[in-house]
């Protein structure tokens, strides 16, 4: 998202059915914003007593555009930090910095229904993750149409196993990488590293005519997550184009229209999402949860690096004559091929403070300006100045301002005003309240069908069961598959036939694109990220090439 920020949930995008429920992605609550109808409570009705409430809105990174034939997908190193000191309860959720990649229409392209769809994970905590803690996680974040269909990663996504809307969407590629059930975990205590990831399509399978028996076609751009980090680099997984085109079925007016066969918008929106900071309020006060920020040595903070769109032919038509018999390709993006966006000053906030149920057009913004300044120390890297006076440094974070007094901007409009916490209510009813973990039911385990006719099973792994202790204190249970005879590939409306095609594509990746060097640009600064070190594998003997690792159970504890 989380958009970026960009991104949300899977298994929450009840939205439209449910006007309860919130959407589990950062990335997929915006387009909803507008649907969510709550009553407002006016700030004269408020009492004088503390009540709970909430910091929520997004942060603007203001980038230059490129040319619109960058479009054959993206990448980005994002800061990963701890946003918050103590893990506030599943009611958090918010994205760091990320983006949106939506299909490429011209205005003459453009579906006369509604026909949202993208790729908007990211770097986050959300609402139905079931093993957080404050170092944030990774999710993919394809959504189909409308969120007719959530694809997070391997096994996870919308829905239930019983109706699935997603969990069958994303195929493990990488031999080398582990994807928990839980989203990506990256090392526990990551402050400020950079975590870089990117998506470009690759040709691993081939342009179809029909679609589920269907008299619709389905492409073959299979969108390729490719990783940047201290200790991997490379492919990890990819969007079956199936899931992208089974929406085609009953919607063939979309045919060509979306992310199997479309090319990607390069232009797209940077920003930090966050949906739910924990906040208390008085009438005229309010206090937020400890905010932290990475700064550096020299009291910056880099939050945004190297923001890079891609043509298609980056990768694709190297892979392409490789697959048909040609030269292997070495898997090194072309420079030619490449644009790099430059940020300019200027960028913002929309963060605010307020009550619960209060209406989208009523909540009360916070001055960010007052104490943030959007810096670019580099035409290719964004970030954030701080002011002294009214943030605090603990190590290599920034606490921002915590209190605040109601006030107005020039305009006269209601605005949240830094203040010191001497100046808080003299019933010390703000500063006497301390925002803890609350207690919460532990979370159930992430599962995945037992049944033993399931694609689970038919015709199911090759060896395993191995177990991976993970930093969040959970333990994943996976098997090694044929890369074939995965779940997700099971479920990518392919033929044997067209599924051994692919098998022998992904050979030669496993041969060929190994992790020992770079396929996405590295930094010019900072350092990268690492992930959690229990997801990195060595294949078992005999199952090198062809085979990958998948996720069937992740729990707490052994």
């Amino acid at each position: 998202m989380l958009g970026p920020c960009a991104a949300f949930d899977s298994a929450s995008i009840h939205l439209a059915q449910d006007s309860v429920a919130f959407c589990a992605n950062l990335r997929t609550v915006k387009p909803f914003l507008a649907l969510v109808a709550l009553v407002a409570l006016p700030l004269h009705l408020w009492s004088a007593e503390v009540i709970e409430g909430e910091m929520a809105g997004y942060l603007f990174a203001p980038a230059e555009k490129v040319p619109e034939e960058f479009n054959g997908g993206f990448s980005l190193y994002a800061a990963a930090w701890p946003l918050v000191g103590m893990y506030p309860g599943h009611r958090f959720q918010t994205g760091l910095c990320g983006t949106w990649m939506h299909p490429q229409w011209s205005e003459a392209e453009k579906p006369n229904e509604k026909c949202y769809t993208d790729i908007e994970g990211g770097l986050g905590w959300w609402r139905d993750t079931h093993f957080p803690t404050i170092t944030p996680k990774f999710i993919m974040g394809g959504v189909g149409p409308n969120f007719s269909f959530i694809a997070n990663g391997p096994g996870y996504g919308a829905g239930t196993w019983e109706k699935p809307r997603g969990q069958y969407g994303v195929a493990q590629l990488s031999p080398w990488l582990l994807m928990p059930l839980d989203g990506l975990n990256l090392k526990q205590g990551t402050s400020g590293e950079l975590f870089g990831y990117g998506y470009l399509p690759l040709p691993l399978t081939n342009k179809k005519s029909t679609t589920a028996g269907k008299n619709v076609p389905t492409g073959n751009q299979c969108w390729t997550l490719f990783l940047s980090t201290g200790n991997f680099k490379g492919p990890v997984a990819f969007f079956t184009p199936f899931f992208w085109s089974q929406a085609l079925i009953e919607h063939p007016e979309w045919v060509g229209k979306l992310l199997d066969s479309c090319p990607a918008g390069p232009n797209k929106p940077i920003q930090m999402e966050t949906q739910h900071v924990p906040a208390i309020l008085t009438d005229k006060q309010a206090r937020v949860a400890p905010t932290r920020f990475p700064i550096g040595t020299d009291g910056t903070s880099t939050v945004l690096h190297r923001l890079t769109a891609y043509k298609k032919e980056a990768l694709w038509n190297d892979v392409q004559r490789w697959f048909d018999g040609g030269e292997a390709a070495s898997g090194k993006i072309k420079p030619e091929a490449a644009a790099i966006h430059t940020f300019r000053s200027g960028g913002g906030s929309n963060w605010s403070i307020y009550p619960p149920g209060t209406k989208r057009d009523d909540k009360t913004p916070l001055a960010w300006n007052a104490f943030a300044t959007s810096f670019t120390p580099n035409p290719i890297t964004f970030g954030y100045q701080w002011n002294a006076q009214l943030t605090r440094r603990e190590g290599s974070l920034v606490v921002l301002p915590e209190y605040f007094q109601l006030g107005t901007n020039p305009r006269g409009k209601p605005l949240w005003q830094v203040m010191d916490a001497k100046q808080a209510s003299a019933d010390a009813k703000l500063t006497q309240h301390r925002f803890e973990t609350p207690k919460e039911k532990p979370q159930e385990p992430r599962t995945t069908p037992d049944d033993a006719n399931s694609c689970w099973k038919q015709p199911g792994p090759v060896a395993g069961p191995f177990k991976a202790k993970l930093g969040d204190g959970s333990t994943v249970t996976y098997y090694w598959y044929r890369f074939a005879d995965q779940p997700a590939m099971l479920n990518a409306d392919l033929t044997p036939e067209e599924r051994e095609q692919v098998q022998q594509r992904v050979e030669k990746l496993h041969r060929a694109w190994t992790t020992d060097r770079d396929y996405l640009t590295p930094p010019d600064l900072g350092k990268l990220a690492d992930i959690d070190p229990a997801l990195i594998l060595t294949p078992p003997k005999g199952f090198e090439i062809g085979y990958v690792p998948i996720a069937t159970r992740q729990e707490l504890g052994d």
